[in-house]
């Protein structure tokens, strides 16, 4: 299991999830919570699904932590988050793509999420 997952948009790094520290009570309740509701049915690219599976529920929460981080909601965007590191122990990355085609998603779980760091240049003179 990979420790460090992270969420990339157009390959810049907008969150990481650190499975290593625990997860506090209220956030555990807060992704059953989640399962509950999702228990009673989810719509994905306009279908109803009744009882979705593991990668159905994954694929509606990455799509939820899509709208979170465009519409700047961190509490959101951070619960999806978590619920994909902590449901998925496996993910390593999720990798959204904007384009002229609308958004792609894509949850990697054979690429080892890398920490990045920012590089600063000396300005010219």
């Amino acid at each position: 299991m990979s420790q460090l997952m992270g969420v990339l948009l157009n390959g810049i790094a907008q969150l990481e999830y650190d499975r290593t520290r625990q997860l506090p009570d209220h956030q555990a309740a807060y992704l059953e919570k989640m399962d509950r509701m999702m228990d009673e049915g989810i719509l994905i690219d306009g279908e109803t699904v009744a009882n979705p599976d593991t990668g159905q529920r994954a694929q509606f929460v990455a799509a939820n932590l899509v709208h979170a981080i465009k519409a700047n909601d961190e509490q959101k965007a951070a619960a999806m988050c978590t619920y994909l590191a902590d449901r998925l122990s496996d993910l390593k990355q999720v990798k959204i793509q904007e384009g002229e085609e609308g958004v792609s998603i894509d949850l990697v779980f054979d690429e080892d999420y890398v920490k990045q760091t920012a590089v600063a240049f000396p300005t010219l003179n």
